[in-house]
């Protein structure tokens, strides 16, 4: 398998390193693995939904 860093995931998915670091501490990109201080994070992974964004468009979906 092969890997990327969350540097690489940040330029591919348009967020920060330190919001694809948090996607991967909190368990929601499946095989990323902590190696030190670095995560690899499998290439093939697709970005999981922000819960932030999400739980914005529940809101205005209610009003």
């Amino acid at each position: 398998m092969n890997y990327a860093t969350t540097i690489d995931k940040a330029k591919e998915w348009g967020v920060s390193q330190r919001r694809v670091a948090i996607y991967c501490k909190e368990g929601r990109i499946k095989g990323a693995e902590l190696l030190g201080r670095t995560w690899f994070i499998p290439k093939e992974a697709t970005k999981p939904i922000d819960p932030r964004r999400q739980r914005k468009l529940d809101a205005a979906k209610s009003e």
